[in-house]
């Protein structure tokens, strides 16, 4: 039994609702509204309170991840029925129970009057399940199962490794951002190119020190980001599962670098700061993809077993 298409398509809209609810996630963040409905579950005691000032985006915020909660508690059941891999069911299962956690500690943001150590887990949580819903939408497309002209590589480390590595740095990434926001530390380095009229700024406090290490990271992330699409348009530019994805990788990079300058230049206006998050997630998506869909692609030399294969990748 292979599962229908219509269960990949219902995953990619999951997906997508998710990428939708990390983009209103990081507009309550950015207008201030994270306190703008002060209870929970409920909204000022009632189930749909007026949506004016910031409870529009609050309230809304909470009516879209409901939303998503149903989208993947319903896919779920779908993959319990059509699906006849069993480690499938049990991301989905993986799924449901991280979309739990997250809508717990919303309401937990909410009722300790955001606390940073638990609004910055709540922000990287949410990337951590787009992970989930994205290695579903993949996992259940037509042709997965089926087994591809797998690619062999000598070269090391290989783009197994490479893809790996970028989509970890990504997410590091993503968590030094969210760390960032929550301490209000945007704007701690005003100027860009330079932090401070200088390479370096004074490291003199911590809003200074996780600002310029953010901007290393996004430092780091182009650097394997470019590693990565270059050997694919080296060596797989006829694979068009990776070649399509990799070109959009880099446009989303290179989106995203100018989004970072435009909240800096705009003195975090609302509008590129929220979208600065909303294409951070769509870069650690894109990321992801690619990864699961090199290493279902890319094989270990011949003559050469999985473990002496993987010992090779962890010392190169």
């Amino acid at each position: 039994m292979v599962c229908p298409v219509w269960v990949h398509r219902f995953a990619v809209v999951t997906a997508g609702a998710t990428l939708v609810l990390i983009f209103v996630g990081a507009l309550v963040t950015s207008t201030g509204s994270g306190l703008a409905v002060p209870d929970w579950p409920l909204s000022f005691g009632q189930v749909f309170p007026p949506m004016v000032g910031g409870v529009l985006f609050e309230h809304g915020h909470r009516l879209m991840a409901a939303c998503v909660g149903l989208l993947t508690v319903t896919l779920l059941v779908l993959l319990s029925q059509w699906e006849p891999r069993a480690r499938v069911r049990w991301l989905a299962r993986g799924a449901v129970l991280t979309v739990l956690l997250q809508g717990t500690l919303g309401g937990v943001t909410v009722l300790l009057r955001l606390p940073l150590a638990v609004s910055v887990t709540h922000a990287c949580l949410a990337q951590a399940f787009l992970c989930l819903v994205m290695a579903l939408a993949v996992c259940t497309a037509p042709g997965w199962q089926e087994r591809p002209a797998s690619w062999v590589e000598q070269q090391q480390p290989t783009l197994r490794v490479l893809t790996a590595l970028t989509a970890g740095m990504v997410y590091l990434q993503l968590i030094l951002g969210a760390l960032m926001r929550h301490m209000g530390a945007g704007l701690a380095i005003p100027d860009f190119p330079l932090a401070l009229g200088r390479l370096v700024p004074p490291l003199e406090s911590p809003a200074v020190v996780v600002h310029f290490v953010h901007r290393l990271g996004a430092a780091a992330v182009v650097l394997c980001v470019g590693w990565t699409v270059a050997r694919i348009l080296s060596r797989y530019r006829a694979e068009r599962r990776l070649l399509h994805p990799a070109l959009l990788l880099v446009g989303l990079v290179l989106l995203q670098l100018t989004l970072g300058a435009l909240t800096i230049w705009t003195r975090r206006a609302v509008l590129p700061m929220t979208a600065h998050v909303a294409v951070g997630a769509a870069v650690l998506a894109t990321s992801v993809v690619i990864m699961l869909r090199a290493a279902r692609l890319i094989v270990a030399p011949a003559g050469v077993s999985g473990q002496d294969f993987l010992s090779a990748q962890v010392t190169a």
